[in-house]
């Protein structure tokens, strides 16, 4: 019977899912030869007063464009609907879902059962912002169709093999025996990368490698013979690196600041680190790059022409001291990789930030470098660097199928 795989990957606002196409011979011999075909990938926005459901085909072209009042059904269940209706005969056999917060009890992907869904939820504390939004497709579905396979896989469990020295916070004990600890996060992004440096660079792989996830989010990870040593994040989402909205590492003397001169509560304490800081902060404009890098071009205004630069500066800056740190860590670097939205795209950030990197033995061919090539270092360059896509969803497909996989080989062994 063919079947089809779904996975979500939950914004703060937005749902947004994909549908494999999974073959019989896929699941039979547990290997997805490749990733299997994308038959869609949509979003479901979320409204004061319903809904919006969007489709695109495995083209990219716009199918569906659908806006649904309350009291239509709930989001996930129209969604799991049209799914029925438009699988050309394939059952859905698998749902996988991106949970943001694994804590320390869970370093693997896993199946969801309430009492699972319980434990995760337990968790919150650790994610406030993440952990609900990333849960609720999961809670929701287990209502509508409580026999399918549904499979969590954690942003958190690909950072388990960092030492304990990398996960002590300097807080009083209180804090590691609750479970504060450094975690780590954007880890499905960088288990796709590993596993295609180990295809097709295995010197990189098996050597001291940064990885440089760039997106909305941002973090590094320094991986060394295969495995996570160290990475910028910490205990939540909000460390290390300067990003979109978020403002990374910061003194905690400025909070102490903003709670006793402005009177910041809780709620204004995190609309300020994750909503309205980071390149919207510095910048005032925006917090996308590429309308930054336009605006510079044309603006007149010196503040505004000042403001913007510095932002993507601060940006560079925080990148390149981080690398800095993690090759340090690793006593040297053997290769960096670019990946997610900004990384694979921005060519002037790469050079910039490659650039000053040359004491670590880095040389950019900067041709390379502008047609977004796979290797964008010289032959020269002691330091190998690359430019990969990365694949999120096809890490939670994988996964999904591997428990299918071992559930029909149960049945098997059992007739």
């Amino acid at each position: 019977m063919a079947g089809v795989i779904l996975v979500f990957n939950v914004g703060s606002s937005s749902v947004k899912f994909t549908v494999f196409d999974v073959t019989p011979q896929n699941v039979a011999d547990g290997t997805t030869g490749g990733v299997p075909d994308r038959l869609v990938h949509g979003e479901i926005e979320n409204h004061a007063d319903g809904f919006s459901f969007y489709v695109n085909d495995s083209t990219g072209a716009r199918c569906v464009d659908e806006r649904i009042v309350t009291a239509d059904p709930h989001p996930l269940d129209h969604l799991l609907n049209w799914l029925s209706s438009h699988a050309q005969g394939r059952t859905l056999l698998g749902v996988g879902h991106r949970i943001v917060h694994g804590g320390p009890d869970f370093s693997a992907p896993v199946r969801l059962t309430p009492a699972v869904l319980d434990q995760l939820e337990a968790l919150t504390p650790f994610a406030p912002l993440h952990q609900p939004v990333t849960l609720a497709p999961a809670r929701a579905i287990a209502g509508y169709r409580p026999d399918l396979l549904q499979i969590a896989c954690f942003d958190t469990a690909f950072h388990q093999t960092i030492p304990e020295m990398a996960r002590l916070l300097p807080l009083p004990r209180r804090y590691a025996q609750k479970g504060v600890r450094r975690y780590g996060f954007h880890g499905l992004s960088y288990t796709w990368i590993a596993q295609r440096l180990k295809v097709c660079d295995p010197a990189l792989y098996a050597g001291r490698t940064i990885i440089a996830h760039l997106g909305s989010g941002a973090s590094l990870c320094a991986l060394k013979s295969g495995k996570s040593l160290e990475t910028t994040m910490g205990f939540t989402a909000l460390d290390g690196l300067m990003m979109s909205t978020r403002s990374g590492m910061i003194d905690p003397g400025a909070l102490l600041y903003m709670i006793r001169e402005e009177g910041a509560g809780w709620s204004e304490l995190v609309d300020t680190l994750y909503r309205q800081s980071g390149l919207l902060g510095v910048s005032g404009i925006s917090s996308d790059m590429r309308v930054l890098r336009e605006q510079l071009v044309d603006e007149k205004d010196p503040a505004i022409v000042k403001a913007i630069s510095q932002a993507l500066e601060l940006f560079e800056y925080r990148l390149i001291e981080e690398i800095g740190a993690l090759a340090a860590v690793m006593e040297g670097l053997d290769g960096l990789v670019f990946t997610a939205g900004i990384g694979e795209r921005e060519s002037a950030l790469r050079a910039n930030v490659c650039a000053k990197l040359g004491w670590l033995g880095v040389k950019m061919d900067a041709e390379a470098n502008a047609r977004h090539a796979s290797v964008i270092s010289t032959a020269d360059s002691t330091v190998t660097v690359r430019v990969e896509p990365t694949d999120e969803e096809a890490v939670i497909m994988d996964n999904v199928l591997s428990f299918i996989t071992r559930d029909q080989e149960r049945v098997a062994s059992s007739c």
